[in-house]
């Protein structure tokens, strides 16, 4: 896990070792454990390395690598989960290695196999490769996004960096997106649905998950997309063989995320998908080993998930470590948080996961295990209830109203079914006609004081999942454009502000393509979501965890937390500067988190 930075000249322009440093300096804390520069002998292509040792903590592991007399030149980030499956391969093909590294693994797979290496990884990765060659500059991105790669160009060059600050130490002009920021102060989207390449600052994008770059010498660039999620089986297996390969799969993927060379331990909320981490790899290990857990709590909250954590610790061999955030620790940390996010989120939650991430490389783990991703194609989220009800109206009526039935009576909760239901089921295109309609009806922009003339936003793209025409559309919906992405963002900048690796054990995508073959009533069924993930943990885990109806998280008592008096001060400032800058007309109640968020941003 590292961070990386490089740049493309198209011009005489020579690239100096400075810049490159300046670069890798924004993004020290991504890698702490060394520094690396190459420039190529005729000075247009840079690289840059910033290095968290994980795998072979030599010397031998540092990057830029090379290979074949220097023709191959890679900065990499990430990990890919099976390189030792695939160095065996390679080896047995009569291929040398001189590291332990998987570094040394990716570049070899590119220079055998190109673009199509891609396809044998399982992993999580940013990376670029220089073919001195062919004069290209390879830029690829994970499958589902988890390590990030931003990039500029102009008619000059090409700049990328695992985070924006990097870009801006080359150079890069600092500019806000005014269409960004008003969709956010006017609709709260944080992702752009008509872009996902966009960010929130002016010509800076962001390489899309499941898509790689190639850039040649004279600027001209192509994206292509390499993978696309397959949700079709060659056969449908029963419940208890689905809930058989499920765990297979799964305990296949937390084996190799585990491998590392420093300590791992895993991060606990209480919930299912972190509970079924922590209970995995408790099985896994030798009963003499124990991992190190990490929990966030809240005094005086009623949502504080110390029981459902107490009830998995006590059911493992772990050593349990608690942090207890507040509102002084939160606004002492805000303005650090919103530096590495780099760009606005939602709620307090992600200073919780900001403590937790900070709390564990406190106690010297480098290696962090989290639930991310499970929720967003196990139909995990409540709001996915009419996409999956949607299905059963067009295929099984009678089916329709027992599932109806039985979520509505298991949640003990109403999910009207409106009038239009049957017309949104049928013609999907209908329900996105009709949320346009209720979105250009909504209050008038100075009611909810945001100056129109600077923002002149058009109405985000709405894909809210109840518009989504069937459960699949709406679970890829949630983990390419919508949840995920979000979610992957500030696990990323959160753990590695602190110099700690995080891995997704849900996230392999062998398991995500089993599971997107599997009918809609091993997802959901009688009310229960992930209902897959539940009979295949049903052995190991609590009770109480397993059949567990409410969902929670990183929950933290954020309304308390506002009414400090540090945290007033701060939304009165934040108010302040942005009428000075002329981007409100009148205060609003509600707004303070968004007046905070964009004073941050855009005082960073």
């Amino acid at each position: 896990m590292c961070g990386i930075t490089g740049i493309l000249s198209f011009d005489s322009k020579e690239i100096k070792s400075e810049v490159i440093h300046s670069m890798n300096n924004q993004q020290i804390h991504r890698g702490p454990d060394g520094e690396g520069i190459w420039i190529n002998d005729t000075s247009n292509v840079g690289l840059g390395h910033r290095r968290l040792s994980i795998l072979d903590l030599s010397e031998r592991g540092a990057q830029p690598m090379h290979l074949a007399n220097n023709r191959f030149s890679i900065t990499f980030n990430g990990e890919i989960y099976n390189y030792v499956e695939l160095k065996k391969e390679l080896l047995d093909s009569g291929v040398s290695f001189s590291t332990e590294t998987d570094t040394e693994v990716l570049l070899v797979l590119y220079t055998k196999y190109g673009a199509d290496c891609l396809q044998k990884l399982d992993g999580m990765f940013a990376f670029s490769i220089w073919d001195d060659v062919k004069k290209e500059l390879f830029c690829a991105r994970d499958r589902f996004g988890e390590k990030p790669f931003y990039f500029y160009k102009d008619s000059n060059r090409f700049v990328f960096a695992s985070e924006m600050k990097a870009l801006f130490a080359a150079g890069v002009t600092k500019s806000i997106n005014t269409e960004r920021v008003g969709g956010y102060l006017k609709y709260n989207a944080i992702v752009d649905h008509h872009d996902l390449s966009s960010t929130f600052y002016k010509d800076i994008y962001q390489l899309e998950a499941s898509n790689f770059l190639l850039i040649n010498n004279s600027g001209n660039v192509t994206k292509t997309k390499y993978w696309e999620l397959n949700n079709t089986l060659n056969s449908t297996p029963t419940i208890k063989e689905a809930s058989v390969r499920f765990r297979e799969l799964f305990e296949q993927s937390v084996k190799r995320r585990l491998r590392a060379d420093v300590s791992v331990g895993s991060s606990l909320s209480g919930g299912l998908d972190s509970s079924s981490i922590v209970r995995v790899i408790d099985e896994l290990k030798n009963k003499t080993q124990k991992q190190k857990t990490f929990s966030a709590r809240f005094k005086d909250f009623d949502k504080d998930e110390g029981e459902y954590i107490e009830a998995v610790i006590n059911r493992s061999n772990v050593d349990a470590h608690y942090t207890w955030p507040d509102g002084d620790k939160f606004i002492n940390d805000l303005e650090k948080v919103a530096y590495h996010q780099e760009e606005p989120f939602q709620s307090a939650s992600i200073s919780a996961q900001w403590e937790v991430m900070k709390f564990a490389k406190e106690h010297n783990t480098n290696v962090l295990m989290d639930g991310q991703g499970a929720d967003e194609y196990l139909a995990g989220y409540h709001s996915l209830i009419l996409p999956y009800l949607k299905d059963l109206y067009l295929k099984d009526k009678a089916q329709f109203k027992i599932q109806h039935a039985e979520y509505q009576k298991l949640h003990n909760k109403v999910v009207p079914i409106s009038k239009t239901f049957g017309l949104t089921a049928k013609y999907p295109i209908v329900g996105k006609m009709l949320n346009l309609t209720k979105g250009k009806n909504t209050k008038s922009i100075n009611a909810i004081g945001v100056n129109d003339d600077l923002f002149n936003t058009r109405i985000p793209e709405s894909k809210a999942y109840w518009q989504c025409g069937s459960l699949n559309e709406a679970l890829s919906f949630s983990l390419f454009e919508e949840s995920l992405p979000k979610l992957l963002r500030y696990a990323d900048r959160n753990a590695m502000a602190h110099s700690v690796e995080v891995r997704l054990p849900f996230l392999s995508h062998e398991l995500v393509e089993y599971v997107a073959g599997l009918p809609n009533e091993y997802k959901i069924q009688n009310g229960w979501t992930k209902f897959i993930l539940r009979k295949g943990m049903e052995d190991i885990l609590p009770n109480e965890i397993t059949w567990r109806k409410d969902k929670i998280g990183y929950v933290p008592p954020q309304k308390r937390w506002m009414e400090n008096t540090r945290v007033k001060e701060m939304v009165n400032d934040s108010y302040s500067f942005l009428e000075n800058e002329k981007m409100l007309t009148n205060r609003v109640d509600g707004m303070e988190w968004k007046y905070i968020m964009l004073f941050l941003m855009m005082n960073k």
